[in-house]
C-alpha cells in the first residue's frame, strides 16, 4: 500500500498543541486518511486468522442467521469487503445495505459491489435517520467503533434502527495482552509518532472507554439496557515475510499516516528488523488483538 504521509488536519494541529481535538475535527481527519487512500485496511484484516483460519470478516459474517435475519446493515462498511463476503455467502436470502462517512471508500465499495442490489449510503453512525426505526435485524460494524467519538449516540441510533430481538456486533481492539508481540509492535510506531507529536496517544482517536472491556460493557448497556452484552477477546494471526508484516502492520495504525517521509521510512525499517528477528523458517508473525463485542437486544 502506498501510505499518505504527514496529513496535516485540524485533529494532528490540535495534537501538537497538547489540545483535545473536538468530534468534528476527528472526523474530518479519519475523512481525509480514508479519502487519499480508501481500502488501506483490507490486506492486513483479511490475512489476520485465527486458528480454524477465519479473520474479523468471517467474524462478523457468521453472526447472521440467514433464516431468521432477513434486513443486515455494515455500519462503517469502508470499501465492501464484509458486505461482499456476505452477499457470496447468503446472496438474496438477506437483504444488505451499507454506510460510510468516506465517498472515497464508498466508490470502492460501489464497484465491488457493482454485481449486487445492495443500497450504500454515505453518512456517519452518529446519525442514520435515513434508517427507519426497528427496521434492521443486525447491524455489523468492523473495526470503526473505536473510531468514533462521540460514540454514546452511535448505540443510540443502532438500539433505534434494530429490531426488538436484534443483534448488533462489532470488531474492535483488544487488549495487548492477548496478542504475543503486539506490544513491541505498537510501541515501534508509536515511538515514531510521538519523536513528531509527542502528546499522541495521551490524546488518541475516539473514545478510550471502546478499548477496555469493563468500560464499552457499560457504555453499551446505557442504551442496551436489558440486551445481552457479550464481549469476546482473541488474537488473530498475519504470517508473511517480514517487509510485508512491516508494511501492512503499519498501515493498520492510524498513528503511521501523519508522519513525514523521513520517520516513516525509519519506522518500516525498525518494524521489518523486528520482524526478521523473531521470524522462523523464514516466515514472520503479526499477531492483532480483537475483541468481538455482541449485543443481543433479546436474550435468547
Amino acid at each position: 500500500m502506498n501510505e499518505p504521509l504527514n496529513i496535516n488536519s485540524d485533529w494532528t494541529r490540535q495534537i501538537k498543541s497538547g489540545k483535545q481535538p473536538s468530534s468534528a475535527a476527528l472526523q474530518a481527519h479519519l475523512t481525509a486518511v480514508h479519502n487519499i487512500n480508501a481500502g488501506f485496511t483490507e490486506v492486513c484484516a483479511w490475512n489476520c486468522r485465527n486458528s480454524e483460519g477465519k479473520n474479523s470478516y468471517d467474524l462478523l459474517a457468521d453472526i447472521i442467521d440467514q433464516e431468521n435475519h432477513s434486513n443486515v446493515l455494515d455500519l462503517a462498511c469502508g470499501s465492501g469487503v464484509l458486505l461482499d463476503l456476505c452477499h457470496k455467502r447468503f446472496g438474496t436470502k438477506v437483504t444488505l445495505s451499507g454506510a460510510d462517512m468516506s465517498e472515497a471508500e464508498l466508490r470502492l465499495a460501489r464497484t465491488r459491489l457493482a454485481h449486487t442490489d445492495i443500497e450504500l449510503h454515505r453518512g456517519i453512525a452518529q446519525d442514520l435517520t435515513f434508517i427507519a426505526d426497528a427496521s434492521v435485524n443486525v447491524v455489523l460494524c468492523h473495526w470503526a467503533l473505536t473510531l468514533m467519538d462521540p460514540v454514546a449516540p452511535v448505540f443510540t441510533n443502532v438500539k433505534r434502527i434494530l429490531t426488538k430481538d436484534g443483534i448488533f456486533a462489532a470488531i474492535i481492539d483488544g487488549d495487548a495482552k492477548t496478542a504475543p508481540g503486539y506490544k513491541e509492535i505498537h510501541d515501534i510506531i508509536y515511538a515514531s509518532t510521538q519523536s513528531e507529536y509527542p502528546d499522541y496517544e495521551a490524546i488518541d482517536l475516539g473514545d478510550p472507554r471502546v478499548r477496555t472491556a469493563a468500560a464499552l460493557k457499560g457504555l453499551a448497556a446505557q442504551s442496551f439496557i436489558e440486551a445481552e452484552i457479550e464481549i469476546m477477546p482473541m488474537a488473530l494471526n498475519f504470517y508473511s515475510s517480514a517487509d510485508v508484516l512491516a508494511r501492512e502492520a503499519a498501515g493498520f495504525f492510524y498513528a503511521s499516516f501523519v508522519l513525514s517521509a523521513a520517520v516513516h521510512q525509519k519506522m518500516l525499517l525498525d518494524l521489518e528488523s523486528h520482524f526478521s528477528a523473531n521470524q522462523r523458517n523464514g516466515t514472520s508473525c503479526f499477531t492483532l488483538p480483537v475483541n468481538l463485542l455482541i449485543i443481543r437486544s433479546s436474550a435468547p
